[in-house]
């Protein structure tokens, strides 16, 4: 569903689709892709944990695109699998390279002596920190929306949240989200799931949003709800005209 007239600047690290979008929000996708540069090996991992939601968000970029077409809005997407460096992690977060998900051990990243994680940081998370931060800084205004995608069934236990809709302490465009997501979905919409500011998941929101004081959210997605490109469209649509709507109120209500 990419609009190949947009424009593009890639590197083996980050991604960034229409960097002169002109709405001011800024996307962010730090889950985009479960691609382990070839000097890993794989991190020692089968296919089917390699290619599966430990590795990445599945749908999640699909929608990010969308949301960058619809909105007029930057896109950064990391192009190296969380499993690698999770990109939403500070590097002094034990889970920003982890030796075991979902129950399963990650060999490549076993008991990794402290310049290969320092490495690890140079390489792949200092390098998308910065485009973020770059794309912010020449934004005309700023908003920060980043999304993800999370798996109906989690560690054995079903999920019946849909959408979720996380903040860390500046809840101004989150709540109002909530309050108008009866007018855009009928999807069980939730405040903070499936994961909230206790589960660690805040680095990007606190580190580009609440640090410059702009209205910042994460949308999650269950993933079952965007596992085709045209599903990917139909959300990327129905969660722009919420976003913008939203926002109109956030600007009201400044």
């Amino acid at each position: 569903m990419s609009d190949h007239t947009m424009e593009t600047t890639t590197d083996d690290v980050v991604q960034v689709l229409h960097p002169h979008g002109a709405s001011g929000i800024v996307l962010v996708c730090e889950h985009a892709s479960h691609h382990v540069p070839a000097a890993l090996q794989d991190l020692g991992l089968p296919e089917d944990m390699r290619k599966g939601h430990a590795a990445w968000d599945p749908g999640a970029l699909g929608v990010a695109e969308g949301l960058s077409q619809r909105l007029d809005a930057p896109l950064v997407a990391s192009r190296v699998s969380r499993l690698v460096y999770d990109c939403n992690r500070p590097p002094e977060a034990p889970s920003a390279i982890l030796e075991w998900s979902e129950g399963r051990e990650i060999p490549g990243n076993i008991g990794l002596e402290h310049r290969i994680r320092a490495d690890r940081v140079a390489r792949y998370y200092l390098p998308f920190e910065a485009r973020v931060r770059a794309v912010l800084d020449t934004a005309p205004a700023q908003v920060l929306v980043t999304v993800h995608s999370f798996t109906p069934v989690f560690m054995g236990q079903r999920r019946d949240v849909e959408i979720g809709i996380l903040h860390d302490v500046d809840t101004r465009l989150a709540d109002a989200m909530l309050a108008r997501s009866l007018q855009h979905t009928a999807l069980h919409v939730q405040r903070n799931a499936p994961y909230g500011p206790q589960d660690g998941v805040m680095h990007t929101l606190q580190q580009h949003g609440v640090s410059r004081g702009i209205p910042n959210v994460m949308i999650e997605v269950r993933n079952d709800l965007i596992a085709t490109f045209a599903a990917q469209a139909a959300m990327a649509q129905m969660l722009a005209d919420w976003i913008s709507q939203s926002l109109s109120a956030v600007e009201i209500a400044a």
